[in-house]
């Protein structure tokens, strides 16, 4: 697999690649972190959606979602067949940016720059835990506070309480553990309301750090089979959303392989 200057991204964002029109950005897991320091040191606001063929296929039956995407900052290729797609797109440096991965790797640089970590969503106590754990793991990281929100619509009164939560806190990143696609609205939606450079979903991540879910072995992860780990363990959950999405998802790439359904992307989102 080829390499190239990460420091080049300092002047020439990541291109996209068109997947079902949604652009994936073609990236490394240092891609993404130098991207998100860039963030911080600037007082950006961006978010980052971290999505596999799940969000691919929301984002088919929901264009508003699939604009969401096309808004973020960045598409990190969370799974091998985003990977696979960038690659065939010319792009070999691509490797997948997995959500449980980019955080622990931005937990650990962000030790010696003194980032602050806020942790919002996943079920009562799993945020507290989350950040415990990861507290354990990496001494001297920074959490500005965790929060887990009520599973509804909140009020406006609530949701200016929920601003003004996080907004003492003073966070430089807020990780975002909705699922997908609601931590993709959430984070379009919160956007520039809220004083926070970053804001990253990554779903699963909060179970899997907080030690409530096994993840995939390695081997799984890289071979593209981590799906049908995940089916054998929440057969119920998951069933419909690979059993469904993952034939269709191949044969809506056929259709635009083939031209007979066309999937545009705005240029502008084909750069950065």
């Amino acid at each position: 697999m080829t390499h190239r200057d990460v420091s080049a991204l300092e002047s020439d964002p990541p291109q996209r690649v068109n997947v079902l029109g949604v652009g994936v950005s073609a990236i490394t897991i240092a891609d993404a972190l130098t991207l998100i320091d860039r963030w911080i040191a600037t007082g950006s606001n961006r978010y980052v959606c971290v999505t596999g063929v799940h969000g691919v296929m929301e984002s088919q039956r929901d264009s508003a979602l699939r604009d969401i995407h096309n808004r973020a900052g960045l598409v990190a290729p969370d799974g091998m067949p985003l990977v696979w797609l960038s690659w065939l797109s010319g792009h070999r440096y691509v490797e997948r940016v997995y959500g449980p991965d980019l955080m622990l790797a931005c937990c650990r640089v962000s030790v010696s720059r003194g980032y602050r970590h806020y942790f919002f969503g996943g079920a009562e106590g799993v945020p507290e835990r989350l950040a415990a754990r990861l507290g354990e793991r990496f001494a001297g990281l920074k959490i500005a506070g965790a929060w887990s929100p009520p599973f509804r619509e909140l009020s406006a009164a609530e949701e200016q309480e929920m601003i003004d939560r996080i907004a003492v806190a003073r966070p430089d990143i807020v990780w975002v553990g909705l699922s997908t696609p609601k931590q993709e609205r959430w984070m379009a939606r919160y956007v520039g309301r809220l004083p926070v450079p970053v804001l990253i979903g990554v779903g699963a991540a909060f179970d899997f750090h907080a030690g409530l879910k096994r993840q995939a072995p390695r081997w799984m992860q890289r071979s593209g089979l981590e799906w049908l780990f995940r089916l054998a363990s929440e057969p119920r959950r998951l069933g419909p959303r690979y059993l469904i999405n993952n034939p269709w998802f191949v044969w809506r790439l056929l259709l635009q392989w083939s031209g007979m359904v066309r999937h545009d992307l705005d240029p502008d989102m084909r750069k950065g």
